[in-house]
This record gives C-alpha cells, structure tokens and sequence, in this order.
C-alpha cells in the first residue's frame, strides 16, 4: 500500500547497503583521517561537546556542581571556547539556568520519556513543555521504535511533529537509537521521517540500554541530512552521542561529517558530540598533559 510516508522513504536515492555504507567510511577515514588529527580541530571539537550527566543519582547539589565547572572553565581556559551546551534531565533545567554564567553554552534536556520514548503522549508534551518553561533551549527526544516497528509512521511523524510545536523556538533533536535500528536500510528510513517531521538535529544514540553511535550510522544520517538539504533549502544538525569518549572517535566523526556534508556543517549549531568523558580526554590533548578538568 502506497502512502506519504513510504513514497518519501523510497524518493530517497541515499545508499542503504550495509557493505557500500562500511566501504563508503573505511575510505573516507583512510583518505582524511590523518589530516584532521590537530590543535585546531581538537578546539573545534572540544566546542562542540553537550556536555551531558544523565544519571540516577543526579541532584540539585551535583547538577549544580557539574555546572559551576562550565562556567569556572572560562575564568581557567580563556583561551579556549568553551562546550557547546549542558545535557540534563528535564526537572534539571531551572538549576541550569540559576546557576550557568557562561552566555554561549545553550541548556539541553533529554525529554518525552528518555530514553525508551515509552509513554502516552500527553505525558511527553507535558515533559517537554515543562524543561522549555525551566529554561530549556534545545530539546532530545528519541525516536518512536515501537510504532515504527509496527510500521505506523504516521503516528511516528505525529508525535515528532507535536513535540516540535511544544518546543517553539527551542531546537529539537530525534535520536534514532541507532543501535536498536541496527542496519542503513532502518536507518535511512527513521532519518527520512524524523527530517520530514521537522527535526533541527539528528541524533544517533541514547547511549542507554543499545549499542551507542557508530561511524557507519553517521555516514547514512550526514547523507540523508544532505540530500534533505538539496531539496528542501533546510540545514539540519547531527549529533554523535553514546560512547564517544577518545580524540580519536571525535575526530573519526568530524571527518565523516566534513566529508559528507563540508564545511557549512562545522559549526557548533549544526555538529555536536554528546559525551562525558571526551571533554577532558580532548582537553589533555589539547593543552599537552593529562587533565582531569570535569
């Protein structure tokens, strides 16, 4: 059966082959990697970072300390900018607002039921309207699997659609939880119906419960991020997250990214990398010690 959503998966001319897209980023690092191994893409990266803790234990107390560290990096690495955005909790946004100093690191919250996106979606909404009224200026929903799966994308675009109009002019990232839709084909068509549903970014992970992002899910997302791009006039972000810990990875995913969609994307408002522990891995590389800053 013949309809909106299928009609536009399949206009897509992106490749969805496992093996070509594995072949596709093995001589795209093999050609470039090494020459984006420097001090300046290391500063560019470290500026790219959302800044994230997600955890159980989080608190008004550690929230708050995780974010005074942001903003005493400024007063200590003048020098250098500072991460993109902090990665909350949604009931942490009004604790990130209180106390960030720093005017260029934007407020994330993850929102609609991370990371399972399991809920009605009256509660997702109600979520999401609330991390935007504390002070939220992005917000990180993941992709309905389920009703995927089911092959409901009409509800699968719906809810995108809905939670966009929640966010006003807050940006909105779709992670596709890459790891659970495991091959290109999946992943093609979650990112053609996320970028048609009025996504501001594309996310490839939660990093909780599946695998976390991968170089070969970036090169399928950069390319339908591209081709969205030549049709339609619109940029859209992506954002590696989920066990993106080394130099070395960031700087694989900056090459992707360079290479698919070029020099426009290599901006912090449209890359990002979510991530913990990168942050002092790319600052002890960057300042030539180890430094164990955040």
């Amino acid at each position: 059966m013949s309809d909106k959503y299928r009609d536009t998966i399949a206009a897509s001319n992106v490749v969805a082959d496992d093996e070509k897209v594995k072949a596709a980023v093995a001589k795209i690092l093999a050609d470039h990697l090494e020459e984006n191994k420097n001090q300046d893409v290391y500063k560019f990266l470290f500026n790219t970072i959302d800044l994230t803790t997600l955890n159980s234990t989080d608190s008004t107390q550690s929230v708050s300390k995780f974010v005074e560290r942001v903003n005493t990096f400024e007063e200590e690495y003048g020098e250098l900018k500072n991460v993109a955005a902090i990665c909350v909790y949604p009931c942490f946004a009004q604790v990130v607002r209180s106390v960030l100093e720093v005017s260029d690191v934007e407020i994330a919250c993850v929102s609609a039921c991370f990371p399972t996106s399991q809920s009605f979606i009256e509660v997702k909404v109600a979520e999401t309207a609330l991390a935007i009224a504390g002070g939220a200026d992005e917000i990180d929903i993941v992709f309905n699997l389920g009703n995927y799966y089911d092959g409901d994308y009409e509800s699968v675009c719906d809810e995108i659609a809905e939670l966009k109009s929640v966010c006003r002019d807050a940006r909105l990232k779709v992670i596709l939880e890459t790891g659970a839709l495991k091959t290109a084909a999946d992943i093609k068509a979650a990112s053609v119906l996320s970028l048609y549903s009025g996504a501001d970014f594309l996310k490839t992970s939660t990093g909780k419960g599946y695998p976390g992002a991968t170089l070969e899910a970036a090169y399928v997302m950069a390319q339908c991020i591209k081709e969205y791009h030549e049709k339609t006039g619109n940029m859209v972000g992506f954002k590696a997250s989920g066990g993106v810990a080394t130099t070395e990875d960031a700087v694989a995913y900056y090459t992707i990214i360079k290479e698919v969609l070029g020099e426009k994307w290599l901006t912090n408002e449209y890359f990002r990398i979510g991530a913990s522990r990168l942050a002092n891995n790319l600052l002890s590389d960057i300042v030539g010690k180890e430094v164990k800053f955040f």
